[in-house]
């Protein structure tokens, strides 16, 4: 796995602050919050996918906004990239162990969420 820098200073036993402006680890916390960063963690939870396919699965995001998102979580070490050297370039995206972990409590409020709310057109 390859893990970014806030990833590999935490196994280190490093705390963070998260309430300052300087805390490294506020910035991946800003992206897997992120308007989109939720939703590509959510997607990949059970399968590794094709950026057109990654794009599909979330609906409403533009293509290059995806492609910021899974930039940054990339380089956060919480998703991994690789790509397939054919014409054109088949890039396929997954979750690292560090993403699975954080995913997972993304996926449980996701949920607790969808099992609370009535069904559309009910009430």
């Amino acid at each position: 796995m390859t893990g970014g820098a806030q990833h590999r200073q935490a196994e280190a036993g490093a705390r963070y602050d998260v309430l300052h402006t300087d805390c490294p680890a506020r910035d991946v916390v800003d992206h897997v919050t992120s308007r989109w960063g939720v939703w590509v963690l959510i997607s990949l939870r059970s399968n590794d996918l094709r950026f057109y396919e990654l794009r599909q699965s979330i609906q409403g995001i533009s293509e290059k906004m995806l492609a910021q998102t899974l930039r940054a979580l990339v380089q956060d070490g919480l998703v991994w990239r690789e790509v397939e050297p054919t014409t054109p370039p088949q890039v396929t995206y997954g979750l690292t162990e560090f993403g699975r972990d954080v995913g997972e409590p993304l996926t449980e409020l996701f949920d607790r969420i969808t099992r609370r709310l009535s069904p559309r057109g009910a009430g």
